[in-house]
């Protein structure tokens, strides 16, 4: 099974992970991506803690800041506790301004890809490169999708569901299993998106067409491909026969129908005190 290099590559495992759903809906696919994306963040120590915690500390840190603003315009606050607040309220301040342009990404990144899902529902490659450059990446984390049953389009719904959940949990423990993040790199490091569509795909302010994209050979990515356990074995067949069988016609870039694009928002990790101290 070769890569994104087409020739020169060497056959590499895929990994399978099986739902019992009959499809996989844009709320699936979508919350799946997003949890790998943070956990591949997190195992690499680009981030300090999960997206979940990370939002929780972000959305404290303001509302402190905002109160203590309130306290402060109260003239009969002390002259011992009014320096007080303003010391807090620098520390804090400080906090916000290290997690502001993160979290401001991260929401970037999450609206594109809920856009180009809803664009594309039955989306069927993605990967997450994490090094200074896409084409120079120190790991690779390709996903594959099969959606099985085909379904119409509804409500673009991404509530996130206990299939979701549950799929995503087996994703990270076969990642955790294959060895995910044991490798470590001093200091932050950047994070880049990219998803298999049709060149027809109009969304520039999100997406930029990278129809010759190719990273090196050297690398050996991490494959994941979500299946469905669906009884209609017509689909199911001619999933497995197209991307299984085939996992190159599913994630060779020179494909004439399909091509990849790059998120423009690319998060770029925290400098932490672990990798100032490695370094």
């Amino acid at each position: 099974m070769m890569a994104i290099e087409g020739e020169g590559r060497p056959e590499m495992e895929c990994t399978e992970i099986e739902t019992s759903a009959d499809s996989l809906d844009i709320s699936v696919i979508f919350h799946v991506v997003t949890d790998i994306l943070g956990f591949v963040l997190f195992m690499h120590q680009q981030i300090p803690s999960i997206f979940q915690d990370m939002s929780l500390e972000f959305d404290s840190q303001q509302t402190e800041y905002k109160e203590l603003e309130i306290l402060l315009t109260q003239t009969e606050v002390k002259a011992s506790l009014r320096r007080k607040h303003a010391g807090r309220m620098r520390e804090i301040k400080q906090g916000i301004r290290r997690l502001e342009k993160l979290m401001t990404t991260i929401s970037s990144l999450r609206t594109a890809l809920q856009l180009v899902i809803s664009e594309i529902p039955n989306v069927q490659g993605v990967i997450l490169v994490l090094g200074a450059s896409p084409i120079r990446p120190q790991c690779v984390y390709e996903l594959c999708f099969s959606h099985g049953k085909v379904i119409s389009g509804g409500a673009r719904d991404f509530t996130k569901s206990r299939a979701a959940e549950g799929l995503s949990r087996k994703a990270i423990r076969m990642l955790i299993s294959k060895g995910a993040g044991s490798d470590t790199y001093a200091g932050p490091t950047k994070l880049f998106l990219l998803v298999k569509a049709p060149s027809s795909l109009n969304l520039p302010l999100h997406f930029l067409p990278k129809r010759d994209f190719r990273y090196s050979k050297k690398v050996v990515p991490l494959r994941l491909r979500f299946k469905c356990r669906t009884h209609d074995h017509e689909v199911d067949a001619a999933q497995y026969d197209s991307q299984t069988a085939s996992f190159v016609s599913l994630m060779d870039s020179t494909s004439d129908d399909l091509i990849w694009f790059q998120c423009r928002h690319i998060i770029k990790g925290l400098a932490s005190k672990t990798s100032s101290t490695e370094e």
